[in-house]
């Protein structure tokens, strides 16, 4: 076997991280993210901005039932490119993030 099969590529450290990640967060809150509605919406987004024009309209409902908050959209579009551009960049195996 060689060595490049024995080391573990950065996407599937990416997807393990993120796998343990869910699994913790579900232990601690009894709730499956990849389950709600909102997962299956982002996972069929194929660009940055499809990512947040989906965001956009939950910050808006969101504050439509709230005081209005303008420091949640200020940082999700900066936030939402540099995941999705790390996501492209560790390659398919880490899917969206």
């Amino acid at each position: 076997m060689s060595r490049a099969q024995l080391e573990p590529t950065p996407s599937s450290n990416l997807q393990l991280i993120f796998n343990n990640a869910l699994k913790a967060y579900e232990k601690r809150t009894k709730n499956d993210l990849l389950a709600h509605p909102l997962a299956a919406q982002l996972q069929a987004c194929d660009s940055p901005s499809a990512i947040l024009a989906l965001l956009h309209q939950q910050v808006q409902e969101l504050n439509q039932s709230r005081k209005s908050d303008e420091r949640l959209s200020r940082w999700l579009d900066p936030t939402v490119n540099v995941l999705y551009a790390l996501s492209a960049t560790l390659g398919e195996g880490a899917g969206l993030v």
